[in-house]
């Protein structure tokens, strides 16, 4: 659960990233931010596959190339779907998702080696307070 909360973190993070870069991208909240992460990562997980396969004979004749359309398509359906995220024109569609997935590689480098800090023990207060002093 906790993998999940911080991925969408970090994507809508990154969201963040993209909509300083671009000025065709806007996104009017952190919480838009949020939710715009969470329909992107579905689009990923059940359009984009089907898309890359239809696209197949176009991207390998362009050798791989496309694959920054499909992901541009997804991009844009996210701020389609999503009130208060919208994509306009077309570098945002093209390189919003490559500084999109720039940024997300980056944080979640930064992150991956990091651990949440552990909550108080609240059922033994000693143990939790000698656990701290250690």
């Amino acid at each position: 659960m906790t993998g999940f909360l911080l991925t969408t973190l970090v994507t809508a993070l990154s969201l963040l990233i993209v909509d300083t870069l671009f000025t065709s991208v806007s996104i009017s909240s952190f919480p838009t931010a949020i939710v715009a992460a969470i329909v992107l990562g579905l689009i990923n997980g059940s359009i984009r596959p089907v898309l890359s396969l239809l696209s197949l004979p176009i991207n390998f004749l362009t050798l791989g190339l496309f694959s920054f359309v499909v992901n541009g398509i997804c991009f844009w359906l996210a701020g389609v779907l999503v009130p208060g995220f919208s994509v306009d024109g077309i570098a945002a569609i093209i390189l919003g998702p490559v500084v999109l997935s720039l940024g997300t590689t980056f944080l979640n480098s930064y992150f991956e080696g990091r651990t949440l800090p552990s909550l108080p023990n609240l059922t033994n207060p000693e143990k939790s307070l000698e656990s701290g002093r250690e």
